[in-house]
């Protein structure tokens, strides 16, 4: 792709060296980074063969990635493959795959050797080509202090660094994209900085952007693809990958884009009905969501504390001749008895109803069928909310103080009721 030979255009110049008359390589660094499905794996894979098969020497090449293990596959498990299937198979001498040996070698002495991503792992080593791979994953400069002291000695020696953007913790990352940027204004510089993404300010969703950001568009990529990933990832992960932009450590877990597309100011639950409650861990509040077998949804009430909860659930599921769900290991359990003393048939989810509740609700928000009515406060709720694994599933994470997730819990029990739990009738009358 042109990307690709852009960079191995100007990665691969060659000058001369004033002090030996040698020819070395214009850039001693390399540093690319692009969005994800981009073509960074054969790119990487051509350049480390370049220089084990057309450098005149044997050479030494060290591959590392986020673990030995993930350096490990990405080696044997595609690289190696696309060598197989093609003419430089017969540069091949022989694939070492144990544990800890790792390595390529080729019959005219250079070799691919897995390093593992420790400060040490280079100690008295000597490499001709060091490649830092999925570098968003270091949160420091170990890989880099294990390479660099084992390219002294070799003056054509060259750092490869090939990574998507990352979060706010990919320290080393963040280090190498501010000293790329400025060694695009030093014509001394002997670090090479490719950079392909999307201006901070520009609209994640505009297919004129994906173009001008993602190199591999029309190529290995084609836009119902990408038009398919901005409408299912989270906005911050879909920056990430194919805009190539950094983003917050923590993302959204339901995506606003979908969440959007599910809300209706005009929904209205018709009958029967299930209604859902659920309380804040420090009884701050609570909330009463409502859902029809159809899947539209309300949130009824978000009032402060729980005193009035039971007598609105009387009133709301008397008046409706509705079901009401509660969750038996969250803190709203403690209204339990005093609602069934008010009559109420009950139905108790156990924490693994829960978990299966809270995966359907994010199912249909991907799906789009979920219909639900807009209100301020659910709108928080889903945009705060973090999921919590449990087991072999997960929750909605009650742990950030400043959430109020009563809203989306009290809705998740209602979905999930009243669309896989209640018989389907006609529909008999509007909620309120």
């Amino acid at each position: 792709m042109p990307w690709q030979r852009q960079v191995a255009d100007v990665a691969l110049e060659m000058i001369v060296d004033p002090a030996t008359g040698l020819e070395v390589p214009r850039f001693r660094e390399i540093v690319v980074t692009v969005p994800r499905q981009s073509g960074k794996t054969l790119f990487t894979l051509a350049y480390e063969l370049q220089r084990a098969l057309r450098w005149g020497s044997p050479q030494t090449i060290a591959y590392t990635a986020q673990t030995g293990w993930d350096a490990r596959k990405k080696l044997i498990d595609d690289q190696v493959p696309l060598i197989m299937a093609g003419p430089l198979k017969a540069a091949l001498d022989r694939v070492y795959r144990g544990a800890g040996m790792e390595s390529v070698r080729f019959t005219n002495g250079s070799r691919i050797d897995v390093l593992a991503n420790t400060a040490t792992a280079g100690h008295g080593r000597i490499i001709d080509l060091g490649i830092i791979d999925e570098a968003m994953a270091d949160t420091d400069h170990r890989r880099e202090q294990a390479l660099i002291p084992a390219m002294a000695t070799r003056r054509t020696a060259q750092l490869l660094i090939t990574s998507t953007a990352g979060t706010q913790a990919s320290i080393y990352l963040l280090a190498k994209t501010d000293q790329g940027r400025k060694a695009i204004n030093d014509p001394a510089s002997r670090i090479a900085y490719f950079e392909w993404s999307a201006d901070l300010d520009a609209d994640p969703y505009d297919p004129a952007v994906w173009a001008a950001c993602m190199p591999a568009l029309s190529f290995t990529q084609d836009i119902e693809t990408i038009r398919h990933a901005a409408e299912t990832l989270p906005e911050g992960e879909f920056r990430r990958a194919f805009l190539n932009q950094q983003t917050e450590q923590d993302e959204r877990a339901i995506p606003q884009n979908a969440w959007l597309a599910c809300c209706n100011p005009k929904t209205a639950p018709v009958a029967p009905l299930t209604f859902a409650i659920d309380t804040a861990l420090d009884r701050s509040a609570s909330s009463i969501a409502v859902c029809d077998n159809q899947g539209r949804v309300e949130l009824v009430e978000n009032r402060a504390g729980t005193s009035w909860v039971v007598d609105r659930c009387l009133e709301l599921v008397r008046r409706h001749k509705a079901g009401l769900v509660v969750d038996g290991y969250s803190p709203a359990a403690a209204l339990i008895d005093r609602l069934k003393n008010g009559g109420l048939d009950v139905t108790t989810y156990t924490l693994k109803d829960v978990g299966m509740a809270c995966n359907v609700l994010y199912d249909a928000i991907l799906d789009k069928q979920i219909s639900v009515r807009s209100h301020t406060r659910l709108d928080e709720a889903v945009a705060l909310a973090k999921r919590k694994p449990v087991g072999q599933t997960w929750l909605w994470a009650r742990t950030n103080g400043d959430a109020d997730l009563t809203p989306l819990y009290a809705m998740t029990l209602a979905y999930h009721n009243a669309t896989n739990r209640q018989q389907t009738s006609k529909p008999r009358s509007k909620i309120y």
